[in-house]
């Protein structure tokens, strides 16, 4: 290094920071310089300027330049929890393409209670240590990766100055992450203007264990729809369901929004009846239902129409074993398909379908298989008597089986495919879709065909217990979607019930006031309470309150029209394919106050708690082998959490992408 005269080179060797190794410290004047062995940069070298900047620098020359890194983790101050520091090992360039972990031998150094919290310049461990546990969290990753040599190699070549994690350690952090999380999700639904509906599932973990996912559905202020996972409670097997059913009502006291719950959507079970029950009593003893809990109890309306789908398919089952087998037959040779497509010309089958071999793990694709596969019946029958190899085509009887079983498929098919195509799934939309299947179930069930009426009127059988829990509350938030109102009901029942659609009618028009005076009465006592908190020193106030209520009922007998006599009188909203109902209302709120909020109670119930993912699963939700291994409480915080950071990254789409990540990953 080349000096000029007034400058004078200082000896390092008595300075302690091992940075020291790579600068040389020169003075010039009353000044001190260190000057980088490496790139010759000169930064501060006085000793008032401490050795982070220079330590900071060095870390980026030496990535710069490919140099020896292992020098760096020499930092002042003992080693900290689970650090990893190499040994005997030199970074050449020969290295370069054939670098693998097996060059680098790491001493364990010994663990310290306590996490460590240092910083380094700019690096923050800590934020790093929580951002590193919430991208575990948001993707799945197993927790064990932290432990994965090949994670470790990349997190000490990425940043040697991040002290690795422990499976423990990382564990803690995610658990502290749920509880902060937690905080603001039990704030979010404080804050909520109208009621929860909750809904429960039941996921199946490898084994012989189950756990119940209970889901809090809303509508916000901003009218939209908003869903977040409070508990994902593990059930043991020798758990009566009384003790069960506590548990869970425990969670909700917990979550404290007993209070608020407006609805719960289950499953035709025995568990989840109980703790429908027990939670019904629960709110009864308090007088928070409405109506008298006529529309408390909701079945899932997706899970119905799943369990009309195995019945089908297990009628047919030994059918479309035939066709599954028939198909994979032809399939299995380019001679044997040749042989068929000539079979197909010779019949004159207009198609141009190719044969669909289904999965059976989604009840639509075999529903295709079998749709595709009708096409073909009479070349699959001309095959079989020109290839005496194949032996597994259907009967006539079997055809004909299959088309008017395959005909209920589709009708199933058609209306999952709605629910499941909703982008914004109110409960609105439910409605006329689960008319047109009864009315279907009750034409089906005059079949002349033995199987076909057995089968329908099995299916009925479990169809009416799902009306008569849920015809209500379905016809109810018909009724408030204002391109329908009463007329959806009109235009139903008395294809449904005949003559006594007139009563039926009634039932439904009467349960609608009935929740509506519900909500008026609710608004009334909201805005006294209001009122006298925001003055509590006015006693007078205070004392009016039954003046107020009297009010309330004897406005009730006099000529003045409600918010739901208005609406119910003024003409329908014209029906257009991106009618949004939430917007509607959220305009429509100063005109109709009382209604708006019970319509922010009624669209907001779950009528399907399944994901729209999942809507053609055959079966219930399963936990794969890593996530069946976890403890329970680390399991609910992994679940819980990473809903709550997605539903964050949804509501975030309209921003920038920085804002979204700002959401995942602020660790305050």
């Amino acid at each position: 290094m080349e000096l000029s005269e007034e400058t004078v080179l200082v000896d390092c060797s008595r300075l302690k920071s091992a940075v020291w190794k790579d600068f040389d410290r020169v003075k010039r004047g009353d000044t001190c310089v260190a000057v980088c062995k490496h790139c010759k940069k000169k930064l501060s070298g006085s000793s008032t300027s401490g050795t982070s900047h220079l330590r900071n620098h060095l870390i980026r020359c030496r990535r710069r330049n490919n140099h020896d890194v292992s020098q760096l983790l020499t930092s002042k101050g003992k080693k900290k929890e689970g650090s990893l520091t190499p040994v005997n090992y030199t970074y050449s360039h020969e290295h370069t393409k054939t670098d693998t972990p097996n060059l680098i031998r790491y001493e364990q150094a010994p663990l310290k209670d306590g996490l460590v919290n240092g910083t380094a310049g700019n690096f923050e461990y800590k934020r790093s240590r929580f951002d590193l546990a919430r991208m575990i969290i948001l993707h799945g990753y197993p927790l064990a990766m932290v432990e994965h040599i090949g994670f470790k190699v990349f997190v000490r070549k990425l940043q040697p100055l991040f002290e690795l994690v422990t499976l423990d350690g990382v564990v803690a952090d995610c658990k502290e992450i749920y509880v902060k999380e937690k905080q603001k999700v039990c704030e979010m639904l404080d804050e909520l203007p109208g009621k929860i509906s909750l809904s429960v599932d039941t996921w199946t973990a490898k084994g012989d264990g189950k756990y119940l996912c209970l889901t809090a559905h809303s509508v916000d202020d901003s009218w939209a729809l908003r869903k977040k996972i409070l508990s994902f409670i593990y059930v043991d097997p020798v758990q009566t369901e009384d003790v069960v059913s506590e548990i869970v009502m425990a969670r909700l006291m917990e979550w404290d929004i007993d209070r608020k719950l407006f609805s719960m959507t289950c499953d035709s079970c025995s568990i989840h009846d109980s703790i429908v029950c027990k939670v019904r009593e629960h709110l009864s003893e308090n007088r928070f239902l409405l109506c008298n809990g006529q529309i408390f109890e909701v079945r899932c309306a997706v899970n119905i129409i799943k369990i009309m789908v195995e019945d089908c398919l297990e009628a047919l089952d030994s059918t479309i074993c035939k066709i599954r087998e028939s198909i994979r037959y032809i399939k299995s040779s380019q001679s044997i398909h040749e042989k068929f497509n000539e079979m197909v010309q010779e019949v004159g089958a207009d198609s141009q379908k190719s044969l669909y071999l289904d999965n059976p793990a989604n009840w639509n694709s075999t529903y295709t298989m079998l749709d595709v596969a009708l096409e073909y019946r009479e070349a699959f029958s001309r095959l079989q008597e020109h290839d005496f190899a194949y032996t597994m085509c259907p009967s006539d009887d079997e055809w004909s089986q299959a088309s008017t079983i395959t005909s209920f498929l589709k009708l199933f098919v058609e209306v999952a495919t709605v629910f499941a195509g909703s982008k914004i799934p109110t409960a609105n939309i439910y409605f006329p879709e689960v008319c047109d299947i009864h009315l279907q179930l009750i034409d089906w069930c005059q079949s002349r065909d033995e199987l076909i009426s057995s089968l329908s009127l099995k299916m009925k059988s479990k169809f009416d217990d799902y009306w008569k829990k849920c015809s209500l509350v379905l016809a109810v938030a018909a009724i408030l979607d204002p391109r329908f109102k009463m007329k959806l009901v009109e235009y139903y029942y008395p294809q449904i019930y005949g003559g006594d659609a007139p009563d039926c009618v009634d039932i439904v028009s009467n349960c609608m006031r009935a929740l509506y005076n519900g909500h008026d009465v609710y608004s009334t006592l909201a805005s006294n309470s209001q009122v006298g908190g925001s003055d509590g020193g006015n006693d007078t106030r205070d004392r009016l309150t039954g003046f107020d209520r009297f009010l309330h009922e004897t406005s009730q007998n006099q000529n003045v029209k409600s918010d739901l006599d208005k609406y119910l009188e003024e003409p329908l909203f014209p029906r257009n394919v991106d009618f949004n109902i939430l917007n509607w209302w959220r305009v429509h709120t100063p005109r109709y106050p009382v209604l708006s909020m019970m319509a922010r109670n009624i669209l907001g119930i779950p009528m399907s708690k399944v994901s729209l993912d999942s809507v053609f699963d055959t079966g219930d939700r399963v936990l794969d082998q890593y996530r069946s291994s976890l403890s329970a409480d680390t399991l609910q915080a992994l679940i819980c959490t990473q809903d709550w950071m997605r539903n964050g990254l949804e509501d975030s789409k309209s921003s920038s992408s920085s804002s979204a990540l700002a959401i995942c990953y602020d660790a305050n």
